[in-house]
């Protein structure tokens, strides 16, 4: 299996370099599962294609201000991608400059400094010097939002509450569940009023959501460890919906691969799981807790794209995408949605 059977043409122009005004305004491609049908509506026909019963399940991460820059002693410029709070004095990164820098290396952030500890390839172990500051403080004062390498434009202050879902709480992502962007106060109350629930799990994504994957079969590949809870609450709320004959639908491939991770580890049942998870879903794989899913497009030849294409078949997937770029629909992060069901 080789990641150029899931490539397709994306112009640069049908990438979204920024959010619409409304998060529920986007466009909704509906693909049929079982028949390859698909239909073009929009995010707030939701109420007409949910039923009384359905379980929507979201991921419920908060992004950091995750992107840094500062300087080496050289003077060299330097960007820091936060990768994981380590404790209130340390954490992991990816390092973009010149030259890499070497171990005991000092990097300028404002009135910050980070000492490099250690590096275990592409991430680098960084302590903050001075005991009266944290990470926390250092990313409050001087951190940006990590913003897709897609997206060809500084941060804004707008980004620090569009890039959030209106749910997001637990901190520790450096990326958005961007599914999860569409829905705003008013859709999920008319959502309610229809019967659907909603539940929530955590997964905080990391940077590698963007790394390429290696030439090769990719069934050989693995994909980067993400922190992931599936808690007993939202377990019970999916026996639940399917007992009284609803769907679980997840909102996000981060909230598939959460649900999924839980399931493999219960054996094919959905048992509450803590821990990392790596699960990279390909076609041929079985899906044992969802019934559907609400999605974002993805990259071609990206990890997201093969894990949907598992779900609902290679061919009718880029069927939809093919469809979906000629008829104008804007990609990726900050762009239009899917429902697969």
């Amino acid at each position: 299996m080789d990641k150029r059977d899931f490539d397709y043409d994306l112009p640069e122009t049908s990438i979204a370099q920024a959010p619409l005004s409304e998060r529920r305004a986007s466009r909704l491609l509906a693909l049929e599962r079982a028949s390859g049908q698909i239909g073009d509506r929009q995010v707030t026909d939701l109420v007409d294609l949910l039923r009384p019963n359905d379980l929507l399940v979201f991921n419920d991460t908060r992004v950091l201000a995750a992107r840094l820059h500062g300087y080496k002693a050289t003077g060299g410029a330097v960007e820091v991608m936060l990768e994981r709070i380590l404790d209130s004095g340390r954490l992991t990164a990816k390092i973009k400059a010149n030259k890499p820098p070497r171990a005991e290396a000092t990097i300028a952030i404002g009135d910050f400094e980070l000492r490099v500890v250690a590096r275990e390839g592409e991430l680098y172990t960084l302590a903050l010097a001075g005991a009266a500051a944290s990470v926390h403080d250092l990313l409050d004062a001087h951190g940006h939002m990590p913003l897709p390498p897609y997206i060809r434009r500084a941060d804004e202050l707008a980004d620090r509450e569009r890039y959030q879902t209106v749910w997001a709480r637990h901190e520790g992502a450096v990326a958005a569940p961007t599914a999860g962007l569409h829905f705003d106060r008013p859709l999920l109350d008319s959502l309610a009023a229809l019967g659907v629930s909603f539940g929530t799990v955590t997964l905080h994504v990391g940077s590698g959501t963007y790394q390429r994957l290696r030439e090769g079969d990719v069934r050989q590949q693995s994909l980067h460890a993400e922190r992931v809870n599936v808690p007993a609450s939202v377990c019970e709320q999916a026996n639940a919906a399917r007992a009284a004959g609803g769907r679980v639908i997840a909102v996000g491939t981060t909230a598939v691969r959460s649900l999924e991770t839980a399931a493999q580890a219960g054996q094919g049942q959905l048992l509450p799981y803590t821990g990392e998870t790596q699960l990279f879903l390909k076609p041929g794989d079985s899906f044992h807790a969802v019934d559907a899913i609400f999605t974002n497009f993805h990259e071609p030849q990206s990890s997201l794209l093969m894990l949907i294409s598992a779900f609902a078949g290679r061919e009718a997937v880029l069927a939809a995408y093919a469809h979906a770029v000629r008829s104008g629909y804007r990609f990726l992060s900050y762009g239009d949605a899917m429902l697969i069901a």
